[in-house]
């Protein structure tokens, strides 16, 4: 916490007024960071679009977003591979954010499998936010064809 207070410029008895511990801290710049994305994909989410081309664009808006951003990327990466995870999602428990009004448009719910809505981020989402962390740059051809092959892996089969 005196880390964070420091890069802050507040005292670490100033941080703990907001946050009772590390774990809270991480857990809300988490939920923050999600939601950020989440607004990322809402902009990116044209209604006109069928779903595949909808979910494309998304990909591509959310990849692009966090190349820019690839140290929110990477605290992504870091944060879904440890016992954090567990926590944030009980911590956001029954709050649906701009994913959910997303997957669960009428259009794009009918073209989605029988997944749940992690399953569905793993395989759908996830790949941009490690590819991004990882720092891969891809051409535009490669950037669509990634965004569609994640699509596959959570849609039904034609």
């Amino acid at each position: 916490m005196s880390a964070v207070a420091k890069e802050a410029g507040v005292a670490t008895g100033t941080a703990y007024t907001y946050y009772g511990s590390k774990e809270e801290l991480v857990i809300a710049a988490y939920l923050e960071t999600k939601l950020q994305m989440g607004e990322v994909a809402l902009s990116a989410a044209d209604p006109d679009l069928i779903p595949e081309e909808r979910f494309v664009a998304i990909w591509t808006a959310l990849f692009e977003y966090l190349m820019k951003n690839r140290d929110q990327a990477r605290f992504l990466v870091q944060i879904e591979s440890s016992p954090y995870l567990e926590k944030a999602r009980s911590e956001n428990d029954g709050e649906k954010g701009p994913f959910a009004q997303i997957v669960e448009a009428e259009d794009m719910a009918s073209e989605l499998a029988e997944l749940s809505p992690i399953v569905i981020y793993e395989l759908g989402i996830a790949p941009a936010v490690r590819l991004a962390a990882g720092g891969v740059a891809l051409g535009r051809s490669e950037l669509a064809g990634t965004a569609t092959g994640c699509w596959r892996a959570i849609s039904r089969p034609n």
